[in-house]
């Protein structure tokens, strides 16, 4: 809904022979860019066996480490796509230089992430430094830095790793997704129902391995932060938004 119902905002070739999904979790995005491009040889890897074992014919999950060497040869995809790795890369600037070697010439990477820094729709409501959702980042910030595998990621940061890889052309969009039904606008209205039905069921899942393991809370003080996040999120006075 965000990109308005396309897969990709990349201007790649109208028939690319090869595709890779990098973070490819449980392979939805992978079995849909393999659908719409049949003739294409799609891969999907991850840390992780959780996508399906059906799929069709031309995409092929792999169980993989995108942080290790990689071992694909240069120039061999037209597009990588990476999407919500925030908080599992140790070195951002030597995935993004494999990206570029392995790329064809002419070949386009997309990444996509979120904003972990809630705030409202009104520029002139800022939050107060003790409100959630700034604890809430903050932690997150913590727990990366303590483990060397940062949140920190915004445009600047993001355009430096791909300028620095020998990238060209690169260009930033930033969509902002409302985290509620609040919006009067249709789409966003219900971008926002399912984005706050998604953090609804992702807020304990995300706190408990940062907040809890790294940082060392208690489950009683997680959960604590959870139902403010939740309670914060779902005031509609909040108007709550983050940015991709």
């Amino acid at each position: 809904m965000m990109l308005s119902d396309k897969l990709y905002l990349a201007p790649i070739a109208p028939n690319p022979t090869h595709i890779l999904d990098i973070g490819t979790g449980t392979g939805i995005w992978a079995i849909d860019i393999a659908d719409a491009f049949p003739s294409a040889s799609v891969i999907g890897t991850d840390i992780s066996p959780t996508q399906p074992t059906y799929a069709p014919p031309n995409l092929t999950f792999q169980i993989d480490d995108a942080q290790l060497d990689w071992t694909f040869p240069a120039n061999t995809f037209d597009f990588i796509h990476i999407r919500y790795l925030h908080g599992a890369i140790s070195s951002w600037p030597k995935l993004y230089s494999q990206m570029f070697r392995c790329l064809k010439p002419g070949g386009y990477f997309q990444h996509l992430e979120p904003n972990i820094e809630l705030r409202c729709d009104n520029p002139n409501v800022p939050f107060p430094a003790d409100h959630v959702f700034n604890q809430w980042a903050q932690l997150f910030y913590d727990a990366g830095d303590k483990i060397g595998r940062s949140f920190r990621i915004d445009q600047a940061i993001m355009e430096g790793w791909a300028n620095d890889a020998g990238f060209e052309d690169v260009t930033h969009k930033k969509f902002k997704v409302p985290h509620g039904p609040w919006p009067k606008d249709k789409r966003l209205k219900e971008m926002g129902m399912y984005t706050g039905l998604y953090m609804d069921l992702s807020l304990d899942g995300f706190a408990l391995f940062p907040v809890g393991q790294i940082l060392g809370w208690s489950v009683e003080e997680v959960n604590g932060l959870v139902e403010r996040m939740r309670g914060a999120v779902h005031d509609v006075r909040n108007r709550t938004n983050s940015d991709m």
